[in-house]
């Protein structure tokens, strides 16, 4: 490795060019919604045999961490998640739009989705052989109780409303599990309708819920706008303020460690990692009422590991040729189109270009802060144009995004069917957030459990808990449903509380 050809390569005036080029379409890629990242990557992949191998991983690199970030502004601005993996950014980036706050949201998102991209940076660049060894002792047994844990999440993102939470949880799982058995081949819940074969597709189900039931509810009063107050450029911050930073700091250092372990297991992705980060964020908040109106806590925590995960995803990938997200799959075979082999070559023979995308990687996310913070001021005013403006503009994105997912206008009913949905969850109080987690862990759990029955000696449970890392995540489980309780249990005592509280001030107004 030589590392000053390395730092000439990265540095290059046509590699910083690729870099900003790949942040740049990133950006508008995740910022439309159904445009995935996978998209992203996907399109710009035959573009890239014409371009050194070098060049091509930069660009591919910068657009995957860039878009994820894009996500973060549809998601703030109107509550219609650019990606799926910043579905959690809306819950309180919105409130605070609403507020007029929409600086200090997009200003805390940037910040942390730069500390997190940068943070996977420095774990694929230190810590890639052995981080990569621990997600090869993740089989069946440990995924089946990483996506236990992960629903026991279902329980602090019910707003509130512990029940509520989990019928929602529930109905995610049991949509999950519509389409074909893998095990048996027989379909499940199709009702004779061929499209449903293959399940509900991730990206419209999650458009509809969050992007379409917005719209409907925006419907409700037209001529209205998301956010009351006009921001004004010499209020315009393009870092966090000393109060907002001693706020999100521990989340920042705790999201980015949940992001990169997250990365590193494969098919877990930003989903799982935002979502998990959330509700750490909120167990670990002294004020957990905040979240869902206007914390920046739960920005920063969404923000920071779904671009943590980034990183730590391509660790597996070339160190094993194991991706840690459907984006590094396809990254994968960018690898092997150029004639790369993951694997220890990668860090040998073609050291320098690995490194050099490495480094190119981490320069991206610094990149992307800046240009993030550069769009986004012209951005929020979007946040006053009229609702009967923004509406048709939501949905039009709305359609466009499911229908260019596979060129199927099944998946523009699906995300139409799952809008109304949402806009009746909504109206009466459910949150869609549990249903979302309940859609994504639910064929993990399955395909583990069935996986772990069919390898267990005796019993399928003493074969789950004969893991360390399975009986640990079982504990964190038991553990993330007392709190939840608690909190719940917590609630309904001060609600109890309230009408003797309120009634003598009520009698002195």
């Amino acid at each position: 490795m030589d590392i000053i050809f390395i730092i000439g390569a990265v540095f290059d005036p046509l590699s910083l060019l690729i870099i900003l080029a790949g942040v740049v379409a990133g950006l508008v890629i995740g910022g439309m919604p159904g445009l995935t990242a996978n998209l992203g990557v996907a399109l710009l992949l035959p573009v890239t045999f014409s371009l050194e191998v070098t060049e091509a991983l930069l660009l591919l690199t910068s657009l995957y961490t860039s878009a994820i970030y894009g996500g973060s502004f549809a998601a703030i601005l109107l509550r219609t998640p650019g990606t799926s993996a910043s579905a959690a950014t809306a819950i309180d980036g919105y409130e605070l739009t609403k507020q007029g706050k929409f600086d200090t949201a997009i200003r805390v998102a940037t910040f942390s989705s730069v500390v997190g991209g940068a943070a996977s940076g420095v774990a694929l660049l230190l810590l890639a052989p052995p981080l990569s060894l621990l997600s090869l002792k993740f089989g069946p047994a440990e995924y089946f109780m990483l996506a236990v844990f992960g629903l026991t999440v279902i329980g602090t993102l019910s707003s509130g409303n512990l029940l509520k939470g989990l019928m929602a949880g529930a109905l995610g799982l049991l949509i999950s599990v519509v389409g074909m058995d893998l095990n048996s081949g027989f379909p499940r819940f199709t009702f004779g309708i061929s499209p449903l074969s293959s399940g509900f597709d991730f990206v419209p189900v999650v458009i509809g819920l969050f992007s379409v039931s917005q719209a409907f509810l925006m419907c409700e009063d037209v001529h209205s706008t998301i956010q009351k107050a006009e921001i004004t450029v010499r209020k315009w911050r393009y870092l966090p303020t000393w109060a907002e930073f001693r706020d999100i700091r521990g989340t920042l250092a705790r999201s980015s460690l949940i992001g990169v372990f997250v990365g590193i297991l494969p098919g877990a992705g930003g989903d799982i990692g935002s979502w998990v980060s959330y509700n750490e964020a909120r167990r670990f908040s002294r004020d957990k009422e905040s979240f869902g109106r206007g914390s920046i806590v739960g920005v920063s925590a969404s923000e920071t590991a779904n671009n943590a995960v980034t990183g730590s995803s391509l660790i597996p990938l070339l160190t094993l040729g194991i991706p840690g997200s459907a984006t590094a799959a396809i990254l994968l075979g960018a690898l092997i189109v150029h004639g790369l082999v993951p694997g220890r070559a990668l860090f040998t023979e073609h050291a320098n270009i690995t490194y050099t995308v490495i480094f190119g990687f981490i320069l991206a996310n610094l990149m992307m802060g800046v240009v993030g913070m550069v769009l986004a001021k012209r951005m929020a005013s979007v946040a006053l144009v009229p609702q009967v403006i923004l509406v048709p503009i939501i949905l039009i994105l709305s359609v466009v995004g499911s229908y260019s997912l596979g060129n199927n206008i099944f998946d523009v009913w699906t995300m139409l069917i799952f809008g109304v949905i949402g806009y009746l969850m909504r109206k009466t109080g459910f949150n869609p957030a549990p249903m979302i987690l309940g859609l994504i862990l639910g064929p993990i759990a399955e395909a583990g459990y069935h996986q772990s029955l069919v390898l267990a000696p005796t019993t399928v449970f003493s074969y789950i808990l004969n893991s360390w890392i399975a009986l640990t995540l079982l504990v964190l489980s038991v553990l993330s449903i007392l709190s939840a309780a608690r909190i719940e249990w917590k609630r309904v005592r001060e609600g109890r509380k309230t009408p003797s509280v309120m009634t003598p001030q009520n009698d002195n107004n």
